[in-house]
């Protein structure tokens, strides 16, 4: 019998591994951006080239922001944050949303 090979989590097995950047992007000018993908690189300039090659060829402009400063929120937490992990607003006591 043959066993299954163990897998980590990409951390792990790379801790040299280059940051991850999060990828939008423009169509035409006036547009909406939209979110396209994540890509690994050492900067933001190679962020871009890889994220050019992969998803924007024809865009007219393209973000590229480091993931590790990327915050999500959501108004449904769906019980899996605590009180005190609560994103509550600066102009009153009430969260209204969650970051995850």
């Amino acid at each position: 019998m043959v066993e299954k090979a163990r897998r980590a989590a990409v951390e792990e097995s790379r801790p040299d591994a280059d940051p991850e950047w999060e990828v939008l992007a423009r169509e035409e000018p006036g547009s909406p951006p939209r979110y396209v993908g994540t890509v690994r690189a050492a900067d933001a300039e190679a962020a871009h080239e890889a994220a050019t090659r992969l998803f924007c060829w024809y865009d007219h402009e393209v973000w590229v922001c480091p993931a590790s400063e990327v915050r999500r929120f959501s108004a449904d937490a769906g019980g899996e944050v605590s009180d005190d992990e609560l994103a509550t607003p600066e102009s009153g006591t009430e969260g209204r949303t969650h970051e995850l």
